[in-house]
């Protein structure tokens, strides 16, 4: 899971879980304080009303009170009501002294209304106590209190929207964070694969807290790099073209010591030489691959005929495999045209079938083939040795690697050839990787199709 959605389900899990809890704690602490103000509300309306019944009951006699009693009985939030003497007569009104026989006690001794509550009704008296010293109880029969419901549509709703709203703001604030980070990453991955000219600062913008200065950071190290790697690949080119004339003058030289010395010096001379002429052939693959690592030399590039070019070079390579008890075999499936450079993509071809040949075991044979795939063409080269340990697979095409040093001075390998060969193949938007097999090496290089 990307970092970018971890922190943005972090972050709105974390804002989901407060809006429940405040709405959770916020229904279960809402109904007390709403049944104490009901029953504040009801015990003053209650006291007010009682006074009201004694007064009509003393001015307009039984029928006003009786009159006064229904209408109170029809209210919302009264189901019966009655006005008893303290001696628990009822004097008008439907409610019976035993529904609120304890509650009269109670009534009888106080000055407030007083509440009860017995099974699902809840009934409510007042003591009303006349100058003369005459006592009436006023008592109703309450419909139970049922506090609003609190998870209504529109709640729900409301609900639903702060949840989506936070969401909203979760993604921004998540993208706000790891933004930087994708693009930091993505520069990574460019600078891994060789373009060092790569920047990220004026990309993450102007922030000034860790990230920006990650970012400048990054970029500082970038140039580094950069800077580093491109001393090294002039170096390399200077001290290639530096070389070049001093060897050509001792060639020179050779060729003179040849025609004046002895039989006894000849065979020093011609070690010499040999050592001279791999000397310089070294000095013409650093040249070559200064020259496609720095692009400081265009490659001209024609219609070339693969099936063609690869014939050739297996017809030379097999010459040579045979001197040595090897052979080259090429299964080709028709006529394959590419645009690119004759001279690299012989280098590069080359290279690699010369290098399964040396490392083929004797007796056995180098298969190369080529297949079309979509629109590119995959050149295959197999070889029956005994393969590359698989964690040195990706360092094959690095300059002067080699996997078993002993093994390659002895064949006189000097670790570029490879190296040219992804260099070339890079130079022709292609791709070149290897792996093992059970036969041994296998060399992949796939090539974009000339498209007519």
């Amino acid at each position: 899971m990307s970092l970018f959605l971890k922190i943005f389900l972090w972050f709105w899990l974390a804002m989901a879980l407060i809006v429940g809890a405040i709405t959770l704690v916020s229904w279960s602490t809402r109904n007390a304080p709403l049944a104490m103000q009901f029953r504040m509300l009801m015990g003053e309306a209650i006291a007010e009303s009682s006074q009201t019944a004694v007064q009509i009951y003393e001015n307009q006699g039984l029928d006003g009170l009786e009159e006064f009693l229904e209408r109170k009985s029809n209210r919302q939030r009264i189901n019966s009501a009655g006005l008893f003497d303290k001696n628990r007569k009822l004097i008008a009104g439907d409610l019976r002294v035993a529904q609120i026989n304890d509650l009269f006690d109670l009534t009888l001794k106080s000055d407030k209304p007083q509440f009860k509550r017995f099974s699902d009704r809840t009934y409510s008296a007042n003591r009303v106590v006349l100058d003369d010293g005459e006592i009436y109880i006023y008592a109703v029969e309450l419909k139970r209190f049922r506090p609003p419901t609190f998870f209504t549509t529109r709640f729900i709703l409301q609900l639903i929207s702060v949840i989506l709203i936070g969401g909203l703001f979760c993604y921004f604030l998540a993208r706000y964070l790891t933004s930087p980070l994708a693009k930091l990453s993505r520069a990574t991955h460019k600078i891994a694969e060789g373009n060092f000219e790569t920047r990220v600062a004026d990309k993450v913008g102007k922030r000034r807290d860790e990230v920006g200065n990650l970012a400048k950071d990054f970029d500082e190290m970038a140039e580094r790099i950069e800077n580093l790697i491109d001393s090294e690949k002039r170096l390399t080119q200077d001290i290639s073209h530096e070389l070049r004339s001093p060897l050509a003058r001792m060639n020179v030289a050779l060729e003179l010591a040849k025609a004046k010395t002895s039989p006894e010096s000849e065979k020093l001379i011609n070690r010499i030489e040999t050592e001279s002429d791999r000397l310089n052939d070294l000095i013409g693959q650093l040249l070559t691959l200064s020259k496609l690592e720095t692009g400081s030399q265009d490659f001209e590039k024609m219609e070339v005929n693969l099936t063609k070019l690869i014939e050739d070079i297996v017809s030379d390579a097999n010459y040579e495999a045979k001197a040595k008890n090897k052979t080259v075999n090429l299964e080709q499936n028709g006529e394959v045209k590419i645009l690119g450079n004759e001279m690299l993509l012989r280098s590069a071809i080359e290279n690699v079938l010369r290098n399964a040949v040396r490392y083929t075991k004797e007796g056995t044979e180098v298969k190369i083939s080529i297949e079309e795939h979509e629109r590119n063409a995959q050149i295959n080269i197999r070889d029956h040795g005994e393969g590359v340990p698989e964690v040195d697979l990706e360092k094959l095409f690095k300059p002067f690697y080699r996997v078993q040093e002993a093994r390659d001075r002895k064949s006189g390998g000097i670790g570029l050839g490879l190296a040219i060969a992804e260099r070339a193949v890079d130079n022709h938007q292609g791709t070149i990787e290897a792996e093992n097999t059970k036969e041994g090496l296998l060399v992949k290089i796939n090539l974009p199709i000339l498209q007519g």
